[in-house]
């Protein structure tokens, strides 16, 4: 295989990696919303707060990628008429350093923020 091919096949083996996180079928990530994002939709009321959780999700799990971010680890989505961010980090199994290979699910975390604009 050449270098590009390589690359190319690593890139895609992240990007469905971070499918699993969006689509809520990775054990071992975490999913964190921003309070300022919390705060946006729900206002400090535990029922529409859940209900915001909720429906963030549902978003995060629709949100379609652009060409321009084949590892899918970045998106700008709409929610409620507003802009949200979203991004996947990745982390070492300890969530201490940066992940060493973000390709190999047994030496990454993955952490899904979601987040405004303002939280960048």
């Amino acid at each position: 295989m050449n270098v590009s091919t390589v690359a190319a096949s690593r890139t895609s083996r992240i990007a469905e990696l971070n499918d699993r996180v969006r689509e809520g079928s990775d054990p071992t990530a975490r999913i964190l919303i921003t309070r300022a994002c919390l705060a946006t939709f729900c206002g400090g009321d535990t029922a529409a707060g859940l209900l915001a959780q909720a429906g963030l999700m549902a978003a995060v799990r629709a949100t379609e990628f652009t060409a321009d971010c084949p590892e899918r680890d970045f998106a700008e989505l709409s929610f409620r008429g507003e802009r949200v961010f979203l991004k996947v980090d990745y982390y070492d199994e300890t969530l201490t350093w940066g992940s060493e290979d973000p390709a190999d699910p047994a030496r990454t975390v993955r952490v899904l923020t979601v987040m405004m604009p303002e939280d960048l």
